[in-house]
This record gives structure tokens, C-alpha cells and sequence, in this order.
């Protein structure tokens, strides 16, 4: 995401001449003022700008950095999330490599019916398979990341989250969850969705294409 190289000129005049008017700044810049009333939208929009009637534009003082990072607090990781690759506790390690290869997917997820039990990584699969000829009849539990341990996502909890806990705990993908209790009055997570990293650059990406465009 960059601004182009007017409407980095007309935050300058507007720091500089604020408050200030758009048919001044549209002077300075030697325009048309209907030329530049895209950019002073969009500028405003962003939240770089702040707009008072009567009076003219004031410079607010926030980075664009600042702004993206303010803005992507506000996108619910269901707007981005994707569908879990999974398999069922009852599965074996060779069930869960095959399943991994043939989704092509870098995290699976193992579930007891709707209830996520563990997540299992490629690495995850590396360590299991180094020394071992008996992965076609051990199950997938043995290797599998268990609770506490699993770091997840809510449905209420935003992209930054997301972004942030993909990066605090290194790990390259998080599933969401609902909280519901069981018939034997457990505490279970019941899986709903998931975000990859892959997931959030691609937002990122989308997001300044759409500013560009």
C-alpha cells in the first residue's frame, strides 16, 4: 500500500498551510480542484486527513503504517478465516501424511466428532516418521499437540490478533473456536474455521491492491 506522489505533496501543503481549503490546495498544486478531490477523499478516508466544514483540512499526524494497523483491528478473523483440513483421532500417523500431501495443507487438525483434540504440524510429522517403520499403525494422537498447549482464536477476535499470535508463539496456522460444554460437563473447543499466515498476507496484499485500484 503506498500513496501516490500528489497525495503525498497535498499532505505536505496541508501540514504546512493547515487549516487549509481544497480550492488553495488545489492552487499550490496548480490543478483543477475536481482533480484532486479523489485523493483528499481518499486521504480522509484513511484517516490522514481530517476534514472540518467551513474551515478547510487538518493533517491528524498518523503514519500510514498506523493506520493499516489501527484498521486491520477492526476485520473479524471470520471475514478471512478458511475451511480446517482434519482427520479423527482414531486416524493413524500414515493417514494423517497422506491426508496433509493430497490437501496440500501445512497444519492438520485432529477432532473427536466436532471437538478439536490436537493439531499436528509437517515438522510434527518429520520428527515421528525419523527412525520409525511402524507409522501405518500408530495413531495420530501420539504425536498430536494437545490442550493447554493448542494456541487458538474466538470468533470475536480480529485480524491483528491473528497476525500477532501467528507470530508470538511461530506457528503457521490457528484454528477458531466456539467453547461448549459437554454431556460430561467438560469444557471442549468445537473447531470452526481457521487462519494461516497465508491467509492473513493474502488480506494484506488484497487490501493495498484495492487502495492502488
Amino acid at each position: 500500500m503506498e500513496l501516490s506522489n500528489r497525495q503525498k505533496e497535498i499532505i505536505e501543503i496541508v501540514k504546512e498551510k493547515q487549516p487549509v481549503k481544497s480550492n488553495e490546495i488545489s492552487e499550490l498544486l496548480n490543478i483543477n480542484r475536481a482533480t484532486i478531490r479523489p485523493d483528499l477523499k481518499i486521504l480522509t478516508m484513511m484517516g490522514i486527513l481530517e476534514a472540518k466544514r467551513k474551515v478547510g483540512y487538518y493533517y491528524t499526524g498518523r503514519s500510514l503504517l498506523h493506520i493499516l494497523g489501527s484498521y486491520i483491528k477492526t476485520i473479524n478473523v471470520m471475514d478471512i478465516q478458511t475451511e480446517p483440513t482434519v482427520v479423527e483421532e482414531t486416524s493413524s500417523i500414515y493417514d494423517g501424511i497422506i491426508t496433509m500431501f493430497t490437501k496440500n495443507a501445512g497444519t492438520l487438525y485432529v477432532v473427536d466428532g466436532k471437538y478439536l483434540s490436537g493439531i499436528v504440524s509437517r515438522k510434527d510429522f518429520i520428527k515421528a516418521m525419523i527412525g520409525r517403520k511402524e507409522v501405518e499403525s500408530l495413531p495420530i494422537p501420539m504425536i498430536m499437540t494437545r490442550m493447554p498447549n493448542i494456541i487458538y482464536l474466538e470468533p470475536t477476535e480480529s485480524v491483528y490478533d491473528a497476525a500477532y499470535k501467528t507470530m508470538f508463539y511461530e506457528v503457521e496456522s490457528l484454528p477458531i473456536v466456539t467453547k461448549e460444554i459437554d454431556e460430561k460437563g467438560v469444557q471442549r473447543l468445537v473447531l470452526i474455521g481457521k487462519v494461516s499466515r497465508t491467509n492473513i498476507t493474502r488480506y494484506v496484499v488484497n487490501m493495498g491492491k484495492s487502495v492502488e485500484e
